[in-house]
């Protein structure tokens, strides 16, 4: 049975990936308060805005934090020691201490690209007579 909210998934998972999945969800709404927690495709989200902003997944032997932001290029050196993918994917080993001020630079990244998105204007088309 899939969780229907973030504290049926976290308690799914006991002992380390719990604590992990706890410390990313803590450490997301602290730095994005205004971010709505969500489950969507199985896994734990946060949107703003109406736009989502990261989703998070305990795996066997890592966290997976998605997507990441498209300004990652400012943050590549950061994430030279960890897996990613060209999907937006970056994977934090259950063996190594949570980076947790990548993960809030990653979140507020993404919240930055939120919010431009929202305030672009959307283009429609003006029917003629």
């Amino acid at each position: 049975m899939a969780a229907q909210n973030m504290n049926e998934y976290i308690r799914a998972f006991p002992g380390e990936a719990g604590a992990r999945l706890r410390q990313i969800r803590t450490l997301i709404r602290k730095t994005i308060p205004e971010a709505e927690e969500k489950i969507s495709y199985g896994m734990p989200s946060f949107s703003l805005n109406g736009k989502y902003l990261v989703y998070f997944a305990a795996h066997k032997k890592h966290i997976g934090l998605y997507p990441l932001p498209k300004a990652s290029a400012l943050l590549e050196k950061s994430f030279a020691k960890y897996k990613t993918s060209g999907r937006g994917t970056i994977q934090f080993q259950m063996d190594e201490p949570l980076p947790l001020a990548l993960i809030a630079k990653i979140v507020k990244l993404r919240a930055k690209e939120n919010l431009a998105k929202a305030k672009k204007p959307t283009a429609r088309k003006q029917k003629t007579a």
